[in-house]
């Protein structure tokens, strides 16, 4: 490919020379999407019958979805060098297979100790699969049609959160929990013949060496943070030796930040964060994601084990939550024309705290229709900022350096889903230590809990400028009077 082909701001993209890529394109990369949300949704329905079969524990089985989530953090930095070394195409094929191995794999595990490695091995292919599948999108089309291009995109991968708790329920109660990771298997096939077909295999232009010791001084200091956090809720390891591993998480994770700066290109370019709307839509919206991702974990857990629900009546519940994020994303780039990037960051971070705190007044009394109307309603206000954030964080971002954010943006956005997670676990584990029960108020405590963190990422988005991402919002504020 030529050198130009690799300058989107300077080329004619491929959706421009041939139509019909602006829908097959998007497709392709939304069945990666769709095989990643299937993955994580349909999971949290079957974690008490896998606990039990696997001989551990509902809240230990935790472990099943950050090790995946983890392990994608890591290695995600990996994915836009090696997509521009050796193609996008290539790289996100390669990919699609690994995720597709791994699902059967996971599968077939007849430990624990399985589970978790087959999970690694998921997680190896989703690192590069939808970063990758993202920096083919933001490629393939012009920056006027980033939100309409990234709507086509997660419409179709929507459907993985909408079905997953529901088909998770309906294959966990009447047919095994193994085929919850089975079901990916034809997706990652249809996936792979797709992408060789029609994605072109564009390459970076300059190729600078990779920095191993950086991708190691982070992968590290990334794994032991996340150790840590595993460790403050339900200990494997002395209190001391906790405080020491997340020291040295710290020390690593700062020593990286000193050397990133003497290093021509870093596994993780912390350059980027110089850009506004990068580091308020991947920083703040991170902080305020990690709020909202507790939610996906918690609910199902309250619901089998607090309320004593089945499989399929959790999963009937909670599959809604998705169905209102089909709502929000055709309105959202109307929505960001009348109101600009930092009013709707700052509504819906506020918005959604009131949503998690809600989860709070849920009783096993409280009747299913009630709890249907506002599962839809949390998951419409959840994916309003999930999605704001994402398209803020590439809004303004110079098409030379596109590679690197997706990859930083990438490992950001999996660790607000792993530390979501963890601190919701962590936080279950603390308010019933003594009793070891998980009653409906012990998950009461925690959603009052994680409630709080979506509040502390608002004064991030206060930083943001009504000029910030107006060449995709379309956004013009009007002047006060007697303004220059």
């Amino acid at each position: 490919m030529a050198a130009s082909d690799s300058a989107p701001d300077q080329q004619s993209f491929a959706t421009q020379r041939d139509p019909r890529l602006r829908v097959i394109i998007p497709m392709i990369v939304a069945i990666a999407f769709l095989m990643e949300q299937l993955d994580s949704t349909i999971i949290t329905t079957a974690i008490p019958d896998m606990a039990v079969s696997l001989g551990t524990t509902p809240l230990r089985l935790n472990l099943a979805v950050t090790t995946y989530i983890l392990t994608l953090a890591v290695f995600i930095p990996v994915s836009g060098w090696f997509a521009d070394r050796f193609g996008a195409r290539r790289i996100f094929a390669l990919a699609l297979g690994t995720f597709t191995v791994g699902s059967a794999l996971c599968g077939m595990a007849d430990s624990f100790g399985m589970l978790l490695a087959m999970r690694a091995l998921q997680g190896l292919g989703g690192a590069m699969m939808t970063p990758v599948g993202r920096l083919i999108l933001l490629r393939s089309f012009p920056r006027s049609q980033l939100v309409t291009a990234m709507t086509y995109m997660t419409l179709p991968a929507i459907l993985g959160p909408v079905i997953g708790p529901l088909l998770g329920g309906v294959l966990t109660t009447y047919a095994s929990w193994r085929w919850i990771f089975y079901v990916n298997v034809p997706f990652g096939c249809l996936g792979i013949v797709m992408a060789l077909r029609f994605i072109e295999d564009v390459r970076g232009e300059v190729m600078a060496r990779f920095d191993y010791r950086g991708f190691l001084m982070v992968g590290a200091g990334v794994a032991l943070l996340q150790y840590g956090l595993e460790n403050i809720g339900r200990p494997t390891i002395p209190v001391p030796a906790i405080g020491a591993v997340l020291f040295a998480a710290i020390l690593l994770l700062l020593a990286f930040g000193r050397y990133a700066r003497r290093v021509r290109a870093p596994a993780v370019d912390l350059t980027l964060f110089r850009l506004r709307s990068f580091w308020v839509g991947t920083l703040a919206g991170g902080l305020c994601r990690i709020g909202l991702n507790g939610v996906p974990f918690l609910l199902p857990l309250m619901l089998q084990v607090g309320f004593g629900e089945s499989p399929v009546v959790s999963g009937s519940l909670t599959f809604v939550s998705s169905l209102g994020a089909l709502l929000i994303r055709p309105a959202l780039s109307p929505l960001l024309r009348r109101l600009g990037f930092d009013r709707v960051l700052i509504l819906s971070a506020a918005l959604g705290s009131a949503g998690v705190a809600g989860f709070a007044l849920m009783q096993p009394d409280t009747p299913h229709w009630l709890l249907l109307g506002y599962i839809f309603l949390f998951g419409l206000l959840r994916s309003m900022q999930f999605m704001t954030s994402n398209t803020l964080s590439y809004a303004d971002m110079p098409a030379d350096k596109l590679s690197r954010a997706t990859s930083l943006g990438g490992v950001l956005q999996q660790l607000s889903v792993s530390f979501g997670v963890s601190v919701g676990a962590m936080l279950l584990g603390l308010v019933s230590f003594e009793s070891h029960v998980l009653t409906p108020e012990r998950f009461h405590e925690v959603f009052l809990l994680m409630a709080i963190i979506p509040l502390l990422s608002i004064p991030g988005f206060l930083y943001l400028r009504p000029e910030d991402g107006v060449q995709v919002s379309g956004h013009q504020r009007r002047k006060q009077p007697g303004a220059q």
